[in-house]
């Protein structure tokens, strides 16, 4: 909220007209009037997919155009040729910043047979590394969660997971709304740590063998939101990007938005795009003008 208001102020500072740009600080059950009003003429969203159903239902019902950017599943892949140690800094970053709590997370660590030890056994030094305690501590990287109820779902998707054959390979353990960092292996695809979206510090780690195998994987997901793909061959990650079906594919990189690129996803990540000049056309209307003489 404290952002928001800045950008508020900027704008107004800039010489926007008051009340072109302004924020409201609402309750939920506030929002269906304001998307109602007949002010309004198109709705964007990032949050939650029963947030946005429900903001797509009511201004579907006024026949309104909306903008959704959901949560997400995305997949860090490790390709053989990938170079190591560069990319488990990258995908504990990925994982863990903000204490996991981001929609553009890596969720799911899929690593080649051949680099699976290597990998796994870097990454979980790395995640040892991460200093827990005070959020308000410059030093500290891995906090509570945002809520306690959050943390339990997190916990329930892993106990489930769990009983389904998964490993807890590091931490597992949750006090209050604090949940420590997370790694399971043994995962399977029906587990919910690989269905669902971990919404906290918990990594789904897989191994495969070969790369249509792993693109099934990352595809194999209701969300849609982006994947990160990591080999020091560009050209045929850039090949393999186009049978993702994710709204974007960052190579040797974790996802991130770029005021500068589209970005949004598929499946039950949303639809529509943000940022860019996609972003606002999102919010404009096509119109035809035929002229005869």
């Amino acid at each position: 909220m404290g952002t928001a208001n800045m950008i508020e102020e900027c704008l107004l500072e800039a010489g926007v007209p008051e009340g072109c740009f302004q924020n409201l600080v609402i309750s939920s059950k506030a929002v269906e009037n304001i998307i109602k009003n007949d002010i309004i003429k198109a709705v964007t969203l990032t949050g939650s997919k029963p947030a946005g159903s429900a903001v797509a239902s009511t201004a579907g019902s006024e026949i309104k155009k909306t903008v959704l950017e959901l949560g997400g599943n995305n997949a860090l892949v490790i390709f053989p040729d990938a170079d190591i140690d560069k990319s488990v800094e990258i995908c504990v970053n990925a994982r863990y910043q903000n204490t996991g709590q981001s929609c553009i997370a890596g969720k799911r660590l899929i690593i080649h047979e051949k680099v699976y030890d290597e990998f796994l056994d870097k990454f979980t030094n790395k995640v040892k590394e991460l200093k827990s305690g005070d959020p308000l501590n410059d030093d500290t990287y891995i906090g509570a969660m945002a809520r306690k109820d959050l943390a339990e779902e997190l916990e329930d998707l892993m106990n489930q997971s769990v009983n389904m054959g998964a490993k807890v390979h590091l931490g597992g353990s949750r006090k209050n709304a604090y949940f420590e960092p997370t790694i399971l292996t043994d995962i399977t695809r029906d587990m919910p740590v690989f269905k669902d979206e971990t919404f906290g510090p918990l990594m789904a780690v897989l191994s495969f063998k070969e790369e249509e195998e792993a693109i099934e994987m990352v595809n194999d997901s209701k969300f849609g939101l982006g994947a990160s793909l990591f080999s020091q061959d560009i050209s045929r990650m850039q090949e393999l990007s186009k049978k993702i079906k994710d709204g974007a594919v960052f190579i040797n990189a974790k996802v991130a938005s770029n005021p500068n690129l589209p970005f949004g996803g598929t499946g039950i990540s949303g639809y529509g795009r943000e940022l860019s000049h996609h972003g606002i056309r999102e919010f404009c209307n096509v119109k035809t003008v035929v002229v005869h003489k």
